[in-house]
Order: structure tokens, then sequence, then C-alpha cells
């Protein structure tokens, strides 16, 4: 037994120190250093066959590399492949975080239960019938999903290498411990080690493991900030409990872009793919209000149109309010001085409320003007017409700035039944003989003539 030592750990960013002290010097944190007890053993928990021989890697020419495709597990679910890269590589570690009854469990048990691979999923946080009842409301029979409540990783493995899964789930990695830690669950250590341990199988046996990880009330995920950078990809599941609608993205991912997003509906069966997230985002009013706008988004490789609704009022307690949800506060201001200074309008004394409908957040420019436009139409209470939406960034000049992959947008905007947008005069666009009108704008002051 190797001999039992501490070690002090930041519980925030995971670094270790000799002695306690009171600020962390890597993240600058107040009293976040506690003392772990580490000991540590040569073996592990998973190991490869005695008889097997491990291959020495060499060096080789970049030249000598063969660049073969990579061969993906289809997961059974368009919006999860599609955040991925195109499904599950083999091999490959995914980690997914979210807040507390987001739906993180419901998202894997669905795809383990729909998967023709066999799939073990660990649960450290249910029992196996809380599990079940789940499963009976998503997808009652499956003959390829495994259920284990364990969260000793020597017992886990034990099961794994009597199962030999094709997918292993993992909920979640801050439950899991190991032997060869005195620690607690969840602390530095423990996450460190059994992470190591779970990326030592998945390498050696290709097999792909998602990890479920818990996120502290900042918003980050819990445990050292290490893990992050162990694993092949993070996922975040993000979105309002108050709303239907599930978000996921991807924050970090070796083998595909990050810039995807997966569009999700809560409903009492599970969770439903939303193909067409446009036509969900934008309500079905038949009346004309004021203060909405419709503006056309990019999300990765996706277009969006989304609804923006503002209400401008007159400020009765003195200063007014300026709040947005959705959309970036401080740009809101910006936007807001922009139309104070270089288009004349008065709203210094009025309180502007803005709202992106659906709960989601959206940090494209190119919603700029749509915002002016829902903000010029509550303010002046003249709605504006239906079939007309906005593809443009607002500069602090006044003008209105070219977007990038401006004929998706177009082409997304025609495809529901748009017949105006507006987009920057500046803008290169290769369509032609295309249904909807293309409005050319290169200062608010055109946009409003055009619209009130």
């Amino acid at each position: 037994m190797a001999k039992t030592k501490t070690a002090f750990f930041c519980q925030n960013c995971g670094a270790q120190y000799p002695k306690w002290v009171g600020q962390c010097s890597s993240c600058k944190q107040w009293n976040t250093i506690v003392e772990e007890v580490v000991q540590k053993e040569e073996k592990r928990s998973w190991k490869t066959d005695s008889g097997t021989s491990k291959k020495v890697s060499r060096p080789l020419k970049i030249a000598e590399i063969t660049n073969e495709k990579e061969l993906r597990l289809d997961s059974k679910d368009q919006e999860f492949n599609r955040v991925l890269g195109g499904g599950i590589v083999p091999g490959s570690l995914i980690l997914l975080g979210g807040e507390p009854g987001i739906g993180k469990s419901t998202l894997l048990l669905q795809i383990a239960l729909k998967l023709n691979y066999k799939t073990l999923y660990v649960s450290g946080e249910e029992s196996q019938k809380q599990i079940k009842m789940r499963a009976d409301r998503i997808h009652p029979n499956s003959e390829t999903c495994y259920i284990l409540t364990e969260t000793k990783t020597q017992n886990i493995f034990q099961q794994i290498s009597a199962l030999e899964p094709d997918l292993l789930v993992i909920d979640s990695i801050q439950t899991l411990h190991t032997d060869y830690i005195e620690s607690a669950a969840g602390s530095i250590s423990q996450i460190r080690e059994c992470t190591a341990e779970l990326i030592k199988f998945a390498k050696e046996s290709n097999t792909p493991v998602i990890l479920v990880g818990h996120i502290t009330k900042d918003g980050t995920i819990a445990g050292p900030k290490i893990l992050e950078h162990m694993v092949d990809t993070v996922l975040q599941f993000e979105g309002d409990r108050n709303y239907v609608y599930r978000i996921l993205r991807s924050l970090k991912n070796r083998f595909g872009s990050t810039a995807e997003l997966g569009i999700y509906e809560m409903q009492g069966s599970g969770l439903r793919e939303v193909n067409n997230p446009s036509e969900v985002l934008i309500s079905k009013n038949e009346e004309d209000l004021s203060g909405t706008a419709i503006a056309a988004t990019v999300e990765g490789m996706r277009p969006l149109l989304i609804e923006i609704q503002a209400l401008v009022s007159t400020a009765v307690y003195g200063t007014p309010q300026r709040s947005g949800t959705g959309f970036n506060a401080k740009r809101l201001n910006m936007l807001l001085a922009v139309l104070e200074k270089r288009a004349g309008f008065k709203l210094g004394a009025k309180d502007v409320f803005l709202n992106i409908t659906g709960g989601i957040s959206v940090d494209d420019p190119a919603i700029d003007l749509a915002v002016v436009a829902a903000i010029l139409s509550s303010n002046s209470d003249i709605p504006i017409e239906k079939g007309v939406c906005f593809a443009a960034e607002v500069g602090l000049a006044g003008e209105i700035r070219p977007v990038q992959r401006v004929d998706q947008r177009i082409i997304e905007a025609e495809k529901l039944g748009f017949n105006k947008i507006f987009v920057s005069k500046n803008n290169k666009i290769g369509l032609k003989n295309t249904a909807i009108q293309i409005q050319l704008v290169s200062k608010i002051e055109d946009v409003v003539h055009s619209l009130f």
C-alpha cells in the first residue's frame, strides 16, 4: 500500500498546493483551498488483458498518416447528431452539463433506449425502479439498454467486462468514487481520478462514454477545470424550466464544430426534436400588434427566424429602465443611444423592455435591425406589416452593416412565406429570381421611411 499523503486543492480550478493558502494564485478566488487525502496505487480499475502487449507509438511523417473518414455511431437523434458533428465517435468521451431538472438524464436515457447498440446506463443518483418509470413514458420496450445503479468504479468495470457494451452512459461523474483515492465522492481528486479511469477504458476499448456533469451556481461544470480539458466534447443543455424548449450547445468538440445548435421540446413522453424551429419561435397571431419584428439569424449551419418583442413606455419613476430577455443589455443600450443620437428619436426618458420569444438567447449581431424596428414600432404604436423580416447589423454611426451568409437567411425567410426582407446595401447577394422582395438599406432613416 502506498504511503498516505495529503495535498491542498482549489475547489474552483483544481490547482494543487503543498500547504494551505488563503487565495488561489491560479484563479484568484479566496477561501477555496481544501485539504484532501491523496493515496494512489500503481494498479488501476481498468487494464488490458495480461496476454496482450501494448503497442509502442513511433513518430510518423505527416505525409505517411492516412486520412480515413471516422466512422460514427448514429444516436437516432438528429439534433444530438448535428451538435456532435454527425454522430458519436467511437472511443470518445462526451461531457453533458446543465442545470438541475433541465432534462439531462431524460435526454441520455431517451438516446440509450432508441439505440440498436448494446448500451449500459449507469446511474448513481436514481434507483432502477425510478429509471424504469421514466423509461415507460419515453420508450417502453428496449432490448439493448441495460440499467446499473452503482457508484464504485471497480464494480462498474466488473459489469462492463461481463456485458461488453457498445456505449456507456454515466449519470453522473460527481457521484462516482474509486478505492484508490481516500476522499469523498464529488471532490477534486475523485472526479479527476474517475474521469482518468473512464478515459483509459474508452481509448483502450474504443467504446464511447457519455458523462453527465453537475454545474455550480455560476453556471460552470462542477469539479476541476481540468475535467473539461480531459474530455473530447463538452455539451451544454440549457433553457428556462418555465418554457418547454431546451437548447443543446457544444462548448468544445474535437470532432466537429462548436457553432451547432440542437433544439428540443419538453413533453410528457420525453424530449421531442424540433426540426424546424423557425415555425415554433414565431407566434401565429392574426392581429397586427405593434412592437413585434422578425429577425433572420444563423446558429451554426442552421438559419432561424425568431420573433423579437419590444415595449416602450414613459418612465414613471424618473430613471428609465432598460431590460432585455435573451438579448445583451449593453448592446440594447448601445442601440438606444444610436437611435437617440443618429436618428433623432427621443427615448432617453422612456422605459424599454425587450424579449426574444421562446426563452432562447441570441448573440448574432444580425438581429440588431429587427431590435431597432421593434423598438420604433412600439414607440410610435404602429405595427410592422406582416411578411417583413430583417437581417442586418446596426453600427454606431447609424449605418446598416452587412452580415455573413445572407443568402441562407433570405432562403429561409422565403421558405416560411415572408415577402420582404431588409438587408444592408453593402451585402453581396448571389440569389436571383427570388420570390421574396429584397429591400436594400444603408441607414436607419431608410428603414423608418419604408416601414412607418
